[in-house]
């Protein structure tokens, strides 16, 4: 049998399987989701027990040999497949070759809270893809601990949610929560202060930087950039926080606005006396 007869096609039925994880009724059945390409594959491995099956080309197994070399050795299937087999399995216009098949990672809420997080970004029935999954990562890079995806929110195994996270979806706590409002209670009875942020709030963030309350474990709750965070939300957080614009513009996108307040409670708590571990020695600052 030929090198090119071994390969799996679009018709096998491990590829087959594997295409139907871009319904999310499938994955939901299943448990399972489909993470694309070398970077999101890599961080998928480095997580425990959570990939399942490789696939990648001739090519980009050869290419990206040590992540053939750590799933072979990890007891995970790695089946090579045509390039029509791939692209089938991608949802990108130039895959890069590999499309791993992963577990889904969702925690529960309380799990999530039992680690004593600081900083949680809340996405409250947001349904855009590409904003959740760059929010998911911009709050991963800040240093959150947890991501709520809570209400009617977009799944956050869609593939465009996973490529937007650039791997962060691995690396911080995600929760599915059905109600928001019982997702701030949660936070709160956790000891996190809840900021929600609006356009139209009456708190101003530079203000809360300044008198040091960003300091104090957060939880943010973001909104659809198209509707903003529904009024009962709003209404049921410690402080409703705008963002200072200073120039003419008429508001910040949500990727944007999330970062903003992201950073600007990452800053705070690692300030000298913030009580937030030293990264270096491990050790806590006191006052």
């Amino acid at each position: 049998m030929s090198e090119v007869t071994m390969l799996f096609t679009p018709r096998t039925p491990r590829v087959v399987a594997a295409r139907r994880l871009q319904r999310r009724r499938d994955r939901e059945a299943t448990g399972r989701f489909l993470a694309e390409g070398p970077q999101a594959v890599r961080e998928a491995l480095a997580a425990p027990g959570v990939v399942t099956e490789l696939f990648g080309t001739p090519t980009a197994l050869d290419r990206y040999a040590e992540l053939a070399a750590l799933a072979d050795g990890g007891g995970v299937p790695v089946s090579a497949v045509t390039d029509d087999a791939l692209a089938a399995l991608a949802e990108t216009l130039a895959p890069q070759g590999l499309v791993a098949v992963c577990r889904h990672l969702d925690v529960p809420l309380a799990q999530a809270l039992d680690g004593g997080p600081r900083l949680v970004a809340v996405l409250a029935e947001i349904r855009d893809p590409g904003n959740a999954g760059t929010v998911l990562r911009t709050a991963d890079a800040a240093g959150a601990g947890a991501v709520v995806f809570a209400g009617d929110a977009v799944d956050p195994y869609n593939g465009k949610c996973v490529r937007a996270s650039a791997g962060s979806l691995f690396h911080v706590d995600v929760v599915r929560a059905d109600d928001p409002i019982e997702v701030v209670a949660a936070l709160r009875a956790a000891g996190l202060a809840v900021l929600a942020t609006t356009g139209y709030g009456d708190e101003d963030l530079d203000d809360l930087a300044d008198a040091g309350r960003l300091a104090a474990p957060t939880a943010w709750l973001f909104g659809s950039e198209a509707h903003g965070l529904p009024p009962a939300l709003t209404e049921a957080a410690d402080a409703r926080v705008r963002v200072p614009l200073h120039g003419r513009a008429e508001s910040l996108n949500l990727a944007a606005a999330a970062a903003v307040c992201l950073y600007s409670s990452a800053k705070a708590q690692r300030r000298p006396g913030s009580g937030r571990a030293n990264v270096t020695t491990g050790e806590t600052s006191r006052p």
